[in-house]
């Protein structure tokens, strides 16, 4: 069986950077950085521009949709939509390399929905959900229901990016040792626990390596881009219709960068900042999660005795929070089976529930529980924004967003200067700083060199993108809003915002942004640079 869908939905819906240590965070981007892509050691796939010969012409074979594979996620095919709309997959070659155009292919999985007013359809919308990591081709269908109104004229299309799913998915660590890994502690605070952390992070990327070495140099996001103009030549759009949404925002942008032109209209919700790097990027996410966690305590306290938790105001309430992983450093709790509750496992489930305003009510129910000695949900929380079934097997997500933030990122951290950052992480947020902070050594001995710091969005001739921003999203902080409106250009990022809770607006329900999007999307009509919702 899989994770429960509202667990699930958790990492599917929010589908942006999973927390280090257990995977990448996604870099952010800047023009003017010296060291981009265009004088990276992967210049060649960066300066390649032509369509590969043959490729674009090539005919989709559309069949009904599978059972997602386990590296998807695993369950159930998908159930078709309101009026019997199939969902149909499809698969589609693409250059392994795009300095070798006519060499080796992949396939990259296709899902789509066709539009219910085909006089009326504009093209195809396709999504990206974020991560990176995350599987299109189970995550459209699972919250397809959710975009039934920009369904009226498009057809709904997304895919496994290169490195994800079906699409010659990264390999790591089998079931068994991804158990234990998950078990180590990520916060390490000996000599003996500072061994263990570099000796498994040393022994995963090993893993990567052995099991996926062929692909690791080309699942970085500038061929994923190539991949989705490929992609709109292959649909038959004279432009990309887009919707991206986390990650899929920096991929959207780095898109835009490359083919300005071929730019239709495009949204991009719960905004990667485009002009920080990977330590500036991950000390905003424990800010971001910090304010999320003090919003949520927040509300707890306010409800007086009804808050299942202990304290009569916000900061008591994250006293406790903080006293009970303490508690787990030093004695985890039983979880579910065999498996105990680590402290390390209990911050991402308590990360993983702030991710929507929807979770709120199952952490504080964890927390309390793990108070009284039992872990299951918090486990169970973390075991969803890991990629693990109920039935102990994981999707490759974590794997795809390591490899995919790796072959970007050219940053690696020693350990000597990942210890002396630890107390700027810890200040910006005593429950996540610690976490977050050890994770710059993600990528440390990774097999493959990095593309960039930041990666270039500047698209000057580009059509308008309409950029989101939420203000309490705690993965992607509001500031990223602006800074990626500003990096597309003038006249190119529009800039929205809603003041909401949780990871993303568009998911949110919000009235105001659904008609905004909607506009745009269906009728091009451009909001107003500025407007706000919520």
């Amino acid at each position: 069986m899989r994770t429960s869908p509202a667990l699930r939905a958790t990492a599917l819906a929010a589908t942006v950077t999973v927390l280090l240590p257990l995977a990448g965070c996604s870099d952010g981007g800047d023009k003017d950085a010296p060291d981009r892509s265009k004088s990276s050691p992967h210049a060649a796939n960066a300066a390649a521009t032509g369509s590969p010969s043959g490729l674009a012409a090539q005919k989709l074979k559309w069949k009904p949709c599978p059972a997602p594979s386990q590296a998807e996620g695993g369950g159930a095919a998908p159930s078709p939509l309101p009026g019997g709309a199939v969902w149909e997959c499809s698969v589609m070659k693409v250059p392994l390399d795009y300095a070798k155009p006519d060499g080796d292919t992949i396939g990259l999985a296709l899902v789509r929905a066709k539009a219910m007013d085909k006089k009326k359809r504009i093209g195809s919308l396709i999504f990206n959900f974020g991560g990176p990591g995350a599987s299109g081709v189970a995550t459209l269908p699972a919250f397809g229901t959710e975009y039934d109104k920009l369904r009226t004229r498009y057809d709904l299309v997304s895919f496994d990016p290169r490195g994800v799913g079906r699409s010659a998915g990264v390999e790591c660590e089998n079931d068994k040792q991804l158990d234990a890994r998950y078990e180590e502690d990520g916060t390490p605070d000996t000599a003996a626990e500072e061994k263990a952390f570099t000796n498994d992070t040393k022994t995963y990327a090993a893993a990567c390596k052995k099991n996926s070495g062929a692909e690791l140099p080309f699942v970085g996001t500038t061929n994923a881009a190539r991949d989705m103009d490929l992609m709109r030549q292959v649909l038959g759009d004279e432009r990309l219709y887009y919707f991206g949404i986390s990650y899929g925002t920096e991929l959207g942008g780095v898109y835009a960068h490359l083919f300005p032109k071929s730019v239709g209209r495009s949204v991009l919700d719960a905004v990667v900042d485009p002009t920080e790097d990977s330590e500036q990027s991950s000390l905003g996410q424990a800010k971001g999660f910090q304010l999320a966690l003090d919003n949520f305590a927040k509300s707890c306290a306010d409800r007086g005795d009804a808050c299942k938790l202990p304290g009569s105001d916000a900061d008591e309430v994250e006293q406790g929070v903080s006293d009970l992983l303490g508690r787990l450093e030093k004695k985890p709790v039983p979880g579910i089976g065999s498996r105990k509750l680590t402290q390390t496992q209990a911050t991402t489930g308590i990360a993983s529930a702030l991710y929507s305003k929807e979770t709120w009510p199952l952490l504080e129910q964890g927390l309390d529980e793990a108070d009284g000695g039992n872990g299951a949900l918090l486990l169970a929380l973390a075991d969803s924004l890991n990629g693990r079934s109920q039935d102990g097997h994981y999707d490759n997500s974590a794997a795809a967003n390591l490899a995919i933030n790796c072959a970007d990122s050219r940053e690696r951290f020693t350990l000597d200067q990942t210890k002396a950052k630890l107390p700027e992480f810890h200040d910006a947020s005593p429950v996540f700083g610690d976490y977050l902070g050890w994770g710059l050594m993600a990528c440390t001995g990774w097999p493959v060199a990095g593309t960039w710091k930041t990666p270039d969005v500047s698209a000057p001739g580009s059509a308008p993108q309409l950029v989101i921003g939420n203000t309490g999203d705690p993965a992607t902080p509001y500031a990223g809003a602006k800074a990626m409106a500003d990096e597309l250009g003038k006249g190119v990022g529009v800039q929205m915002t809603y003041k909401g809770e949780g990871h993303g607006a568009y998911n949110s329900g919000d009235a105001c942004v659904q008609k905004a999007v909607g506009g745009y999307l269906l009728d091009g009509k451009v909001p107003a640079a500025g407007t706000v919702c919520g």
